[in-house]
């Protein structure tokens, strides 16, 4: 299954400016978070916990950061 990482996508810029300041501060690799962004590797609930920590998000909004479906066009 494919999720839209759209608008986790937009809080990491606005907090961190780059994927890679914020795998840093989450204590992932870039490449990792790249993985994760692109639905090729799911997130972990200990990587979410810290995604949301850094990135201040709260917890009642998890699900629209990491768990909104992928539309499929036809």
């Amino acid at each position: 299954m494919f999720y839209n990482y759209d608008k986790l996508k937009g809080r990491i810029k606005e907090k961190f400016g780059t994927n890679r300041a914020f795998a840093a501060a989450v204590g992932r690799s870039e490449r990792s978070v790249s993985l994760k962004l692109n639905s090729l590797v799911p997130w972990t609930q200990t990587e979410i916990e810290a995604s949301c920590e850094a990135l201040d998000i709260p917890y009642t909004d998890i699900s629209a950061y990491f768990f909104a479906k992928q539309v499929q066009r036809h």
